[in-house]
């Protein structure tokens, strides 16, 4: 008897591993309607059938075009047709914080979360690519922000997994195709005023066309080295981190390295409340100016109304005022 088709069955294993790895306990797919979380629902729903796992499905309606909830709707009847119980979908609203994507994204989030607690779940599987690990990679490079911006995703955050992270969007969409779900392609997917889209459609080609073909895995291996690098360095900055109660003594500053110090610095200004998705190089170069570069110079403001000042010595962060 012919197994499934090549694409089906690589997304199929991809599962498989990741639920192995999980612990004993119903997990939920994150499914917009889009190829790839199909992809994923229709391959959760068969490997955690065959591992006798519970699996469930969820979908956020973000409200940020007319058909959303119909598009919702219509995931939460695929999700039942393929067997996946609980089988929701969650209606967001999507603030303004950090932009577009990152509000929409923040939202998202808070929103499976709530899904996972609710179901008991024990993970909540998304449907990211090795396209999109090198889509990242290459945002991050162009924000300038060190090696944790390289990094991209990791293949598991808390309650978050992804899988497919190893497999090309095209391996993942021909799953898709092979199993004749009913795709619903997200406008914003085509929209270049996002810069995700201008990367996917305009950047990543150009360097396959100038550099050969293989860029997006590099770029994904890019990523698995520069987290290993960040995480190594995050302990190390964690475990003598000179700041307590949002200051620090600029003679315990100014002769660290650079890499640790740098860590410092943004850790001290996202405990005094800087929003991680506004706080860039720029304001930790500020910060760091204070230490290396000090003038006379006056206090260094910090996004969501924080401010860095050096004072007797010390460099000291405060939060917003009320």
């Amino acid at each position: 008897m012919s197994g499934p088709p090549p694409a089906v069955a690589a997304v199929r294993v991809a599962v498989r591993r990741a639920l192995r790895a999980l612990p004993p306990g119903p997990v939920l797919v994150a499914c917009s309607g889009g190829a790839d979380s199909l992809a994923l629902a229709a391959a959760t729903a068969f490997e955690a059938r065959a591992a006798d796992r519970r699996a469930g499905l969820v979908t956020v309606d973000h409200g940020l075009h007319p058909g959303s909830a119909a598009v919702a709707a219509r995931v939460v009847t695929l999700g039942h047709d393929l067997g996946l119980d609980p089988v929701t979908a969650v209606r967001v609203a999507v603030g303004r914080t950090g932009g577009p994507e990152a509000a929409a994204r923040t939202a998202r989030y808070a929103a499976l979360e709530a899904a996972a607690a609710e179901a008991g779940a024990v993970a909540v599987l998304l449907a990211h690519t090795l396209d999109d690990q090198a889509e990242t990679v290459l945002l991050g490079l162009a924000r300038g922000s060190g090696t944790r911006s390289l990094a991209g995703m990791p293949p598991t955050r808390g309650l978050f997994h992804r899988p497919l992270l190893g497999l090309a969007r095209a391996t993942v969409r021909r799953a898709c195709a092979d199993e004749d779900l009913p795709v619903w392609e997200d406008p914003a997917n085509a929209d270049d005023r996002f810069a995700r889209v201008r990367v996917r459609r305009d950047v990543l080609p150009l360097l396959e066309s100038a550099l050969g073909p293989g860029i997006a895995a590099a770029l994904a291996r890019t990523a698995r080295a520069a987290r290993d690098d960040a995480d190594a360095l995050d302990a190390l900055a964690a475990g003598a981190d000179p700041f307590t109660g949002g200051s620090a003594a600029v003679a315990d500053l100014r002769p660290a390295p650079a890499a640790l110090r740098r860590r410092w610095l943004r850790a001290a200004a996202l405990a005094v409340g800087c929003p991680a998705s506004a706080l860039g190089a720029g304001h930790v170069d500020a910060l760091e100016a204070l230490v290396l570069d000090w003038r006379g110079q006056g206090p260094v403001h910090l996004p969501g109304g924080a401010e860095g000042t050096r004072r007797c010595g010390r460099l000291v962060l405060t939060p917003p005022l009320d």
